[in-house]
């Protein structure tokens, strides 16, 4: 038998087994019509507080796994469309949180000279209380949807597949739920709904070591970041950023660098103070990555699991970003 010939037969027996190249890729979606999308609000009425959400509905009108996503400083629900509108045409409901108190409210309607003092101010802790404390409120009312006739989203949720996201602020409202521990508390802010997270611009804690704070997360967790991924509020730096991945127990933990990436690089437009170029490809590593791991963690799929663990994932990736697992 020739070369050519074994090399053909093992192609073939590998993509039949389900672990080649063809056998799986995340950005592949099915057909191109618009993503539908249901403006919601989320009334909690202990807290006398009103949560806009959007949702992004896949096409199939069967239950579907949830994920979640919340905002960083100074957004709203409509931001990360990109993320929103994918993840939905992969088969997920996904459920955009807006935060009254931190969302664009901060600063509409402020002198600009006044906008970055008016967002150093959101940036407090009584905000992050009130965002961690958001998460488990929608959830419960996710829950309630699904279940109420006449609503459109009766039988449209898979409450036990849920996912939870978010980029920089969010990525720490994220982290908060998904298992941080805080201090001698513990992780108190935990929701057990939650089965796996992604972290957009993820942040070490400010007071305490990393490796206490990170070292109980026992869900599966995936970090997103650049190697210019600063933002001035927060003092968030690389390093701090960088220092999450470490602190992370084994199992079901990722991480992507993406090179040359500014913070804006995880939103759907540049943000002012940005320096480089944005790169088009960081979203389509960051579209591929994100929904393997959903595919992963909330569909049990074993394909996207093996295509996470390969070098399948240097093809949608850069040759100097940096990608590792543990």
């Amino acid at each position: 038998m020739s070369m050519a010939l074994v090399r053909s037969c093992v192609f073939l027996a590998v993509c039949v087994a389900g672990i080649g190249p063809e056998a799986y890729h995340p950005l592949e979606v099915a057909g191109t019509e618009p993503v539908r999308t249901l403006d919601l609000t989320v009334r909690d009425d202990r807290r006398k507080r009103d949560l806009p959400v959007l949702v992004y509905l896949p096409e199939a009108a069967s239950s579907a796994p949830v994920v979640l996503f919340s905002h960083g400083l100074g957004g709203t629900r409509h931001g990360s469309k990109y993320l929103g509108e994918h993840w939905a045409r992969r088969g997920y409901v996904a459920v955009f949180l807006q935060h009254p108190g931190s969302d664009d409210s901060v600063w509409q309607g402020e002198p600009i000279a006044k906008r970055m003092s008016a967002m150093h101010s959101a940036a407090s802790s009584a905000n992050f209380l009130l965002r961690v404390k958001d998460v488990p409120v929608v959830l419960d009312r996710l829950e309630a949807w699904n279940r109420q006739d006449g609503h459109p989203l009766k039988g449209r949720l898979n409450m036990s597949r849920v996912g939870m996201s978010g980029h920089s602020f969010g990525a720490v409202t994220t982290q908060a739920v998904s298992g941080q521990t805080f201090g001698a508390l513990g992780a108190i802010y935990t929701d057990k709904r939650i089965r796996a997270a992604i972290a957009f611009s993820p942040s070490s804690p400010r007071r305490g070591e990393a490796a206490q704070a990170f070292g109980k997360a026992a869900i599966p967790w995936m970090l997103m970041t650049g190697t210019r991924d600063t933002a001035p509020i927060g003092n968030a730096t690389v390093e701090s950023r960088l220092a999450v991945f470490p602190a992370l127990p084994k199992g079901g933990k990722y991480e992507l660098v993406l090179h040359d990436a500014e913070h804006s690089a995880f939103t759907d437009h540049a943000l002012p103070g940005d320096n480089a170029k944005r790169n088009p490809n960081h979203h389509r590593a960051i579209l591929a990555l994100s929904t393997a791991f959903w595919d992963a963690y909330l569909r049990d799929n074993a394909d996207a699991k093996r295509w996470l663990t390969s070098d399948a994932v240097r093809s949608v990736i850069e040759p100097k970003d940096r990608w590792q697992m543990k």
